[in-house]
């Protein structure tokens, strides 16, 4: 093989080809593009522009999405949870417990002389720790339930008192149309829709294990999720729902899972 100058015609280079020679060079050049190719797409960003290669990113990503979906689906069955047992409150599908008192304090009365009273050294010790710290301590640290008080949500008639043996588990009062509705106490809404048979719901949590509701109202003033103060308006009095017979509020109050009669604890005159 001879190189030569298109001008001049002068020799610039010449090959004595043999098929050995052309053959190890094929060999060698094949060699050298597999290698170049294998690495380019081994350690440079373009493998993943290979179809059916997945990307380091991408599979992160895929992980992240794995991990929140699982919490998501763990906060959704909490809150199916939740919602069921509002739901059971709202339909007053709450079973009641019949118990002998007498044969419990029975089961659970010890002879005096078969406990020792006598104090112990370290229980001395406690008392007179807790007697100093209460002495000298000038900031008041625990609150006391004598202080929380509950308001009227309305002044009014009470058509329907609460009756446990009926399932009736609030007190119907009698109001005119679009009566401010007002919160019991301090609280949040945890509540606050619609419903086919109690009209307009709003139901509040506050301390203590307290939970109030008020239903078949005309309109709500807020929203799930809002905080609101004792007295504050959440909602207008109407006929709302089929179980209503005319303008009044239904109202419950639940302690720590259990229904209370509203009118121990509240004067609606």
């Amino acid at each position: 093989m001879v190189i030569l100058n298109d001008d001049t015609f002068e020799e610039r280079l010449s090959l004595n080809l043999t098929r050995l020679n052309v053959f190890v060079l094929g060999t060698l050049s094949a060699i050298f593009l597999i290698v170049f190719t294998t690495i380019l797409i081994a350690f440079t960003p373009l493998k993943e522009y290979i179809p059916g290669y997945s990307s380091t990113s991408l599979k992160k990503k895929a992980v992240k999405l794995s991990f929140k979906t699982d919490s998501l689906q763990r906060v959704i069955d909490l809150n199916e949870k939740y919602f069921t047992s509002i739901k059971q409150v709202l339909q007053g599908e709450v079973s009641t417990v019949q118990f002998n008192k007498d044969s419990i304090i029975q089961a659970a009365k010890l002879e005096a002389s078969q406990v020792d009273l006598n104090p112990i050294k370290e229980d001395s010790l406690l008392r007179q720790k807790v007697d100093k710290e209460d002495k000298y301590n000038l900031f008041e640290t625990a609150k006391s339930r004598a202080s929380f008080v509950l308001f009227p949500p309305a002044n009014g008639t009470i058509s329907e008192n609460y009756n446990s043996k009926t399932k009736h588990y609030a007190v119907d009062v009698v109001l005119a149309k679009d009566t401010p509705i007002k919160a019991t106490a301090d609280g949040t809404v945890i509540f606050a829709e619609w419903t086919t048979q109690t009209g307009y719901v709003i139901i509040l949590e506050h301390s203590y294990g307290l939970i109030s509701v008020y239903k078949h109202n005309a309109s709500l003033n807020k929203s799930q999720g809002d905080l609101v103060k004792a007295g504050e308006v959440i909602a207008a009095s109407g006929n709302s729902g089929e179980l209503s017979t005319g303008p009044h509020l239904h109202f419950e109050l639940w302690s720590d899972g259990y229904s209370v009669n509203p009118t121990n604890f509240i004067d609606f005159k």
